[in-house]
C-alpha cells in the first residue's frame, strides 16, 4: 500500500504544479464571469453577442471540467489511502492507472503558451497547382479537419465554401470552436502536398497536387483589431455559383482588400451583402492579427505586405503511390497508415509540433 500512497501523492503534486501552470484560477474565474453574464436575461436581447460568449463559455468549460475531475478524483483518492484497507489494493490500482492516464491525456494542455491558443480557429482552405485532383485535395483535407473536429468534440461553422461542378472545392473556409481550437490548429498551417495515382487521368498516372491551408485566431471583439477605413476597399458583385433563392441574382457578395497590406478576402455565401461584409472583416481582422504575431509587429502600420502564410511553406506530404506515408517536414514525424491520418487521425502531428515549439522555448 506504501509504494501506492507514494505514488498518487507524487500525481496530485504534479496535477497542481500543471494547474499553477495553466494559471487554472484564472480560467475557472473566466469561466465564472462568462457564466454570470449569460445568465441575465438582458443579455439575450442581442442575440449574436450572447451567441459568442455562449461559445467562448462552452470552449473554456472543455478546458476546466476535466482538470477540476482530476482535482477531484485524486483527491478522494488520497483520503481512501488513509483508510489503509489492504483488500481494496486492486481497485486502488485500477483507479490510480486511470487518474494516470486522464492526466497523461490533458498534459498536453501546457504546451498552449499563446496568447491566443484558447481562441477558436478560422481555417481556409485554397486547392493549388494540380487541377481537379488539387480541388479534390482541399476537399479531402476538409474532410479530414471536420473528422478530426468531430472526435475531438469540437464545434464547426462553415463561412464560405467555392465548390467545383466536377470534383472537389476552389475554397472552403471553416470556424471551428473548442478548447484550444487555435492552439492545436496552427500547426496545419502551410502548404500540404498529395501525390497519388490520379483518379480523374484516364492512363492513371501519378499526380501530385497541392492545397494551402491557413489557420487564423478568431477575433472575439472588433476592437482587438482597430482597422483605419481609410485602409480598406470594398467592392460588392454579383455572387457566383449555384446559389439559388436570389443569391446569384443580386450584388450580394463582397470584396473586402486592405490596401497596406494587400489583404484581399471574399466572401459570397450568405444572401445578405452585409452579413458577407461581417464576414469578410471578421476574417481580415484575424489575418491581421496573424500577420501581426508572424511579424512580431507592434501595430498594423508596422506589418510589411506579402509576408503571410503563402506557397513557399510546405509542410506535409501525404504520399498514397508507389507507397503509402504521411509524413511533417518540420518536425519529421510519419505515420504509414495514411488513410487513418486522412479519417481524421491527426492529434500525433499536433502534438509532435506543439513539443518541439515547447522544446525550444524550453518549456
Amino acid at each position: 500500500m506504501q509504494p501506492l500512497k507514494k505514488k498518487i501523492g507524487e500525481l496530485e503534486k504534479e496535477i497542481e504544479q500543471a494547474k499553477k501552470a495553466l494559471k487554472f484560477s484564472d480560467l475557472e474565474q473566466k469561466l465564472a464571469e462568462l457564466d454570470d453574464q449569460l445568465n441575465q436575461p438582458e443579455i439575450w436581447n442581442n442575440p449574436d453577442y450572447a451567441q459568442e460568449l455562449t461559445k467562448q463559455a462552452a470552449s473554456l468549460r472543455q478546458t476546466v471540467e476535466p482538470w477540476q475531475t482530476l482535482t477531484v478524483q485524486v483527491g478522494d483518492m488520497v483520503e481512501l489511502m488513509e483508510l489503509g484497507d489492504d483488500d481494496l489494493l486492486p481497485e486502488f490500482q485500477a483507479q490510480v492507472a486511470a487518474i494516470e492516464k486522464s492526466f497523461d491525456r490533458h498534459k498536453t494542455d501546457l504546451l498552449f503558451s499563446g496568447e491566443y491558443d484558447n481562441r477558436s480557429a478560422i481555417m481556409r482552405i485554397s486547392a493549388g497547382v494540380g487541377g481537379l485532383d488539387a480541388q479534390d485535395f482541399a476537399a479531402m483535407l476538409e474532410r479530414m479537419y471536420l473528422r478530426w473536429a468531430e472526435k475531438s468534440g469540437m464545434k464547426v461553422d462553415t463561412l464560405e465554401r467555392s465548390t467545383n461542378d466536377d470534383a472537389g472545392i476552389k475554397t472552403v473556409v471553416l470556424e471551428i470552436s473548442g478548447s484550444f481550437a487555435y492552439g492545436k490548429l496552427r500547426s496545419e498551417n502551410g502548404v500540404h502536398r498529395l501525390v497519388r495515382l490520379s483518379p480523374f487521368n484516364a492512363d492513371n498516372l501519378r499526380q501530385t497536387s497541392f492545397a494551402l491551408v491557413e489557420v487564423l485566431p478568431k477575433i472575439d471583439a472588433p476592437d482587438e483589431i482597430s482597422i483605419d477605413p481609410n485602409d480598406l476597399r470594398i467592392d460588392v458583385y454579383r455572387s457566383g455559383g449555384k446559389g439559388g433563392q436570389g443569391v446569384n441574382t443580386t450584388d450580394s457578395a463582397v470584396r473586402v482588400t486592405h490596401e497596406p497590406t494587400g489583404i484581399t478576402v471574399a466572401i459570397q455565401n450568405e444572401r445578405s451583402q452585409i452579413q458577407n461584409k461581417e464576414t469578410a472583416l471578421k476574417i481580415l481582422r484575424s489575418k491581421l492579427l496573424a500577420m501581426k504575431l508572424e511579424q512580431h509587429a507592434e501595430t498594423l502600420s508596422d506589418l510589411r505586405a506579402g509576408e503571410s502564410a503563402n506557397w513557399g511553406s510546405q509542410i506535409r506530404n501525404y504520399v498514397l503511390h508507389p507507397y503509402t506515408l504521411v509524413k511533417d517536414t518540420r518536425t519529421k514525424h510519419e505515420n504509414r497508415n495514411a488513410q487513418g491520418v486522412l479519417d481524421g487521425d491527426i492529434d500525433e502531428f499536433i502534438t509532435a509540433y506543439l513539443e518541439q515549439n515547447a522544446n525550444s522555448k524550453n518549456i
